[in-house]
């Protein structure tokens, strides 16, 4: 253990996860230090200096502390994330730490874990897809190497199951041996930890990722470190080993939460919902650091997953990761309580760079028009299904039936996938078998001769 410089027994407040201490002399931002007390050591960081007060928060919480037989030893360095070719198969808690106790071995470096700034003029535009094995996503969404793209899911919806469906099942084509996951979990259960490990242990996606559990019962200073480690270990497999990484990070909403929690306890002003007004700036540090960079054979692409309080996508913590990240896919109650998993409503869903990604070389040609067709159809079919409890089945035409039971398959067939890996090439056998229900007049956005092709038929 690095030695201690300096030792100061002036602590005079302690607030939530936070202390406060005075008279420290030339500190730094983000310093380490080390917190003695009669019953043991513990570690913290300092969040704030002004004059000669230093506010600091603690990762091993404060409970038990007290001002009278606390003191602070300034470690004179920062918060590191130690990084190797080891870290592959390992469970971690949001410290960087094995989740068992044991020590890391085999360790090539320790970085910081403020990352590695991506210079914009060497960020390159994403060109190649992340294939999920989810049709909903894989052929209407389609998930970019480079981009970040949020999942955004209700109280009770399968969330979690989607994201462990997507780590099992995750690839770049053509470098599955380059490709790698890196899973941060923030806030679960002790269930909820454990049914991510035994998904993982049973389906061997464990041997390809790195996985950093933070339970709820962990403090919320750890809560903010969990994402910070899991991308710079992230940025040493992609931009020093050259891995096309993709980091899954769920839930923000309760990272967000622990951002408010400590912010109260710092006594600032609060902003929307009583969440700190520099949220905004926080999420960005974390979700810029996806990208892709010129030179570099590596990426890294992020899928969060926020929880929507009541369903709500106007809540702060949603509402700014919308603005940050290049699309959102939503998971919608209604398609959920009918049955279908995993709930994708594609029609608020959007992948903003999908077309950096698909087409001749990529997916497939008409890959656009193909993703288009379902959604002119889909949504057709919801609004003839809302006029249909107006003006009842006689009210409508032959073709409005026709695209009514169009949407009930493409809900219970397209959509409804449950836990099947599909390649692309299986999703459009499915998405076709959907179209064929519908007239070719109606078929207006797919070239004529991939209609002849596909269903045998012309107008």
């Amino acid at each position: 253990m690095r030695l201690a410089l300096e030792g100061y027994r002036s602590v005079f407040g302690i607030a939530g996860p936070l202390i406060f201490v005075s008279g420290i002399r030339e500190a730094g931002y983000s310093e380490l230090v080390r917190i003695e007390t009669p019953y043991g050591l513990r570690s913290g960081q300092i969040l704030q200096i002004q004059d000669d007060i230093c506010v600091i928060q603690v990762f091993d919480g404060t409970m038990g502390l007290n001002t009278g037989e606390t003191t602070v030893w300034l470690e004179r360095d920062v918060v590191k994330m130690p990084v190797g070719l080891s870290l592959v198969g390992q469970v971690l808690n949001g410290r960087g730490r094995s989740i068992d106790g044991t020590p890391l071995s085999f360790i090539d470096k320790d970085l910081p874990i403020t990352g590695m700034p991506i210079n914009p003029v060497r960020r390159t535009s994403p060109n190649a897809y992340v294939e999920t094995g989810i049709s909903s996503i894989d052929m209407m969404n389609t998930l970019v190497r480079g981009q970040k793209l949020p999942i955004f899911s209700g109280s009770g919806l399968p969330a979690n199951e989607i994201a462990a469906q997507i780590v099992q099942q995750a690839a770049v084509p053509g470098r599955e041996t380059d490709f790698l996951v890196i899973f941060a979990a923030m806030g679960i259960t002790r269930r909820e930890a454990r049914y991510f490990i035994d998904t993982f242990e049973s389906t061997g996606a464990i041997n390809n990722g790195i996985f950093f559990m933070n339970l709820a019962s962990d403090s919320a200073v750890e809560r903010l470190l969990t994402p910070r480690m899991a991308l710079t270990a992230a940025e040493y497999f992609a931009f020093e080993k050259g891995y096309d990484v993709l980091v899954i990070m769920t839930d923000m909403l309760y990272y967000c939460e622990s951002l408010r929690e400590i912010s109260a306890a710092r006594e600032e002003v609060p902003g929307r919902r009583g969440y700190p007004g520099y949220m905004y700036s926080d999420l960005a540090e974390i979700y810029e650091r996806a990208g892709c960079v010129e030179n570099c054979q590596g990426s890294i692409t992020q899928i969060p997953i926020i929880t929507m309080p009541d369903d709500d996508m106007t809540h702060p913590v949603v509402d700014l990761s919308g603005y940050i990240t290049e699309g959102q896919i939503v998971l919608d109650r209604g398609i959920h309580d009918r049955g279908a998993y995993p709930p994708i409503n594609v029609l608020p869903s959007l992948s903003r760079l999908m077309n950096k990604g698909i087409g001749k070389g990529k997916t497939f040609d008409y890959h656009r028009a193909l993703a288009d067709q379902l959604y002119a159809s889909y949504a057709r079919a919801l609004e003839l299904s809302r006029l249909r409890l107006i003006v009842g089945d006689d009210g409508l035409t032959e073709t409005e039936h026709l695209y009514i039971k169009f949407g009930e398959n493409f809900e219970r067939n397209f959509v409804n996938q449950r836990h099947i890996h599909r390649t692309i090439a299986e999703s459009i056998n499915v998405a076709w078998q959907c179209l064929s229900e519908l007239p070719v007049r109606e078929l207006y956005r797919l070239p004529e001769h991939y209609i002849t092709e596909k269903l045998g038929r012309h107008e």
